[in-house]
């Protein structure tokens, strides 16, 4: 508590000071135009490999309709092995370099959609291509397992 009253009459004693300053100050201000931050954060060309479908909607046109192949990660944010999946999922799902694509769906928020697709456990992965549900798995798999998933859902 005594922290926060000497970081706050700090703050203010800073601002007061700022405030006071004369117009005419030769000095340059950190905030001048010679040296403020670019207008804008140049454009990366990383693409990012998962999304978390946010309703029944936006499943249906990025999972079902998508072009590519869609790895749907059913998960659920107090389950521990879904910890450990999810970002190894991610990696086999990056190396492949944009030619398959990974869903989120935590299934406390969209029940719906896990009784659907029967999904009775969690972590499942369901892998999608056209619509059409082609492979899946329950549980956790080594990266090696993963990478061999991935790559047979796509077609190598």
């Amino acid at each position: 508590m005594a922290h926060r009253l000497l970081v706050r009459r700090i703050w203010t004693l800073s601002a007061k000071d700022i405030r006071c300053l004369p117009s005419n100050t030769s000095r340059m201000s950190f905030l001048s135009p010679s040296r403020s931050l670019p207008r804008s954060l140049p454009l990366s060309s990383r693409r990012e490999v998962s999304f978390n479908v946010q309703d029944q909607e936006d499943f249906t046109e990025r999972v079902i309709n998508s072009e590519l192949p869609v790895l749907i990660d059913f998960h659920a944010q107090w389950c521990g092995p879904c910890k450990i999946l999810g970002p190894r999922l991610e990696k086999a799902v990056a190396k492949q370099k944009g030619r398959v694509t990974m869903a989120k769906v935590d299934i406390d928020d969209h029940t719906d959609l896990a009784i659907e697709y029967g999904v009775s456990a969690v972590p499942t992965v369901i892998a999608m291509r056209g619509g059409d549900v082609v492979d899946q798995f329950v549980g956790i798999k080594d990266d090696d397992e993963l990478d061999s998933f991935v790559s047979k859902v796509i077609g190598q």
